[in-house]
């Protein structure tokens, strides 16, 4: 799978960026520091000039990359949810059993990150822990509606309805596969987020993970047998 992963490069929204942080040296750069330095700091502390700083260049030279920080949180989350979305299809692509398939899938959505090493200017545990604490403040905005007309949701919107597909090919008859996919998708990152700050909110801890919560909660409301 690493060397599948290797050759695979992540498509984002040409919208999201002014030139593809991809395409250079200074942009990878400005990706991998930005997500270092957003945990660090948090999203709303974070400014282009200290990130300019963090990498010995000008603020100008961020800019000719993202239009503002808000782009630069959506070209990550964006990337994290395609990271997630080739990991679902490689876990579950010679799976014919269709609970199996779907255990594996909410498995692959709700485990703890392990780094990539072979993706080398992206540290995945890292990005884990900002999209976790900072991915609703990309979409909890007026612009929203008109960001995701724009597809700048449109890989995580890819990855529920996968997730949904799952759902219904274990129970047809379900009839909320959209709703139960999507508090699958943003129950993760809210039980990692109670996991780590709000302890006594959840039973999941460094024993009980949120991937035996959330495929009880599945098995549980499709009424599947054990």
């Amino acid at each position: 799978m690493k060397n599948l992963f290797a050759s695979i490069k992540i498509e984002i929204n040409k919208n999201l960026y002014v030139k593809d942080p991809e395409s250079s040296a200074l942009g990878k750069k400005i990706v991998e520091h930005s997500i270092l330095l957003i945990h660090e700091m948090g999203f709303e502390h974070f400014t282009f000039k200290k990130l300019g700083a963090k990498i010995n260049s000008n603020e100008s030279s961020v800019y000719r990359y993202f239009e503002n920080k808000h782009k630069l949180l959506l070209y990550l989350t964006s990337w994290y949810w395609g990271w997630k979305e080739y990991q679902l299809v490689f876990a579950t692509a010679n799976i014919e059993n269709p609970k199996k398939k779907l255990e594996t899938g909410i498995q692959v959505l709700t485990r703890s990150v392990e780094r990539d090493s072979f993706i080398s200017h992206i540290d995945e545990v890292i990005l884990n822990k900002v999209v976790i604490n900072e991915y609703s403040k990309s979409f909890l905005s007026k612009e929203v509606d008109k960001e995701n007309k724009e597809g700048f949701f449109a890989v995580y919107n890819r990855l529920a309805i996968r997730l949904k597909q799952m759902i219904l090919a274990v129970d047809s008859s379900y009839p909320f596969p959209s709703s139960l996919a999507s508090t699958i998708m943003e129950g993760t990152l809210h039980q990692h987020f109670l996991k780590e700050h709000f302890s006594s909110l959840t039973e999941c801890n460094d024993k009980i993970l949120p991937s035996q919560f959330f495929i009880h909660l599945v098995s549980s409301t499709l009424n599947l047998p054990k």
